[in-house]
Parts: C-alpha cells; sequence; structure tokens
C-alpha cells in the first residue's frame, strides 16, 4: 500500500502481494490489498472530492443521520455504495487514525485523515460497485455521556473493480466514536481493521 500514499514516510510491505482475481481473500489487510491493486496510479491522482451532496438538503433521513450511532453507520455504508467521498470524509474526525496489523512482519502499521480521504477516494474512482454490509456488534462501550464510544463490528465487503476481478473480505471494524456533545454528528477517531485472514 506504498503506492497509495502520496508521502514517503509510510511504507507498506509488498514483498508477497498478489493481483485480484474472482473472489480473492486479501493477504493481510482488505484495505490493504484494495488500495495496492488498484491504485497504481496514486502519484498522478485526481481531487477525489465529489459535489454529489450537501448536508440538510433532505437526503439525510435516507442516508442515514450521524448524529445517532445507527444512522452513523448507516452514512457509512452508503458513502461506500454510492462511491462518494463527501458523504465519507465528514466521518473521519480530524485526528483520525487508521492501524492494520501486518503479520508478514508482525507489526501494526497505522495513517491519517488526509492519507485516507486520498485512498478512499481513489478506491472509489477506481471500483465500478462497492457493497458493504455491516452485521452484528460484537462490543459496544460508551462513556455514560454520549460523546465517546468503542464499537467493534462485524462486516462483509465486496469490492468490484473495473474489468471482472472482484475483491471479497470480511471481519471486524473496531471503532472509536467521538463527538464534542450529543448534539454533533459522530465521527471516527480511530479505527483498526480486524479483517479476518
Amino acid at each position: 500500500s506504498d503506492i497509495r500514499h502520496p508521502t514517503s514516510d509510510i511504507r507498506h510491505p509488498t514483498s508477497d502481494i498478489r493481483h485480484p482475481t474472482s473472489d480473492i481473500r486479501h493477504p493481510t489487510s482488505y484495505r490493504t490489498l484494495i488500495f495496492i491493486t488498484i491504485l497504481a496510479s496514486l502519484w498522478a491522482c485526481s481531487n477525489p472530492f465529489a459535489p454529489s451532496y450537501k448536508e440538510g438538503d433532505g437526503l439525510e433521513n435516507l442516508l442515514g443521520n450521524p448524529l445517532t450511532i445507527d444512522g452513523f453507520y448507516t452514512r457509512f455504508q452508503n458513502a461506500y455504495k454510492l462511491r462518494d467521498t463527501t458523504l465519507y470524509g465528514p466521518l473521519l474526525h480530524p485526528e483520525f487514525t487508521f492501524t492494520f496489523r501486518n503479520y508478514e512482519q508482525n507489526v501494526d502499521v497505522s495513517w491519517g485523515r488526509i492519507e485516507d480521504l486520498i485512498s478512499t477516494g481513489n478506491m472509489f474512482q477506481f471500483s465500478r460497485e462497492i457493497d458493504l454490509t455491516w452485521n452484528n456488534i460484537i462490543v459496544q462501550l460508551d462513556n455514560g455521556e454520549g460523546t465517546e464510544a468503542q464499537i467493534i463490528r462485524r462486516f462483509d465487503l465486496i469490492v468490484s473493480l473495473e474489468g471482472s476481478d472482484v475483491i471479497r473480505t470480511d471481519g471486524s471494524a473496531n471503532f472509536v466514536l467521538q463527538r464534542p456533545d450529543t448534539l454533533s454528528p459522530w465521527q471516527i477517531i480511530r479505527w483498526r481493521d480486524q479483517s479476518d485472514l
């Protein structure tokens, strides 16, 4: 996934990366495989942000209201389905961090909000269809004030790339959600990918 990052200080191993074929499973993290296989042109990528949605335009109930945790997950799912970074971007806290375990080197790998927006925008651009399904909640904890929650939730993800290649994966997403008060939308401040190997 070093291919998808514009910064030189973020390195990801590519020693045993395989190109996708139909129904391939990911070798380390679903995001790592998706981004490596479809973002060979990252260095020349265009602005990923699309102007298709404005907050409060009447679609909020349909797209999910991130003032509630259920609505947050609906908004996240629809951002993937519609491949729209204008829906996805506001779900990320300014101090957002994404982390996954690289089992080949037995280390954790992390990146921040800007890198994630670029990589997700490119995933949206280079796929023809994305189907994300949120499943059962394994853990749900909160601070009792409605301003922080940790949720570990199962998911299924299918990414259909241009052509006939399809990437399927599943696992758990460990989110820490935060907001300044109960009238503000939830945002992810920490995401640990726990995709199944």
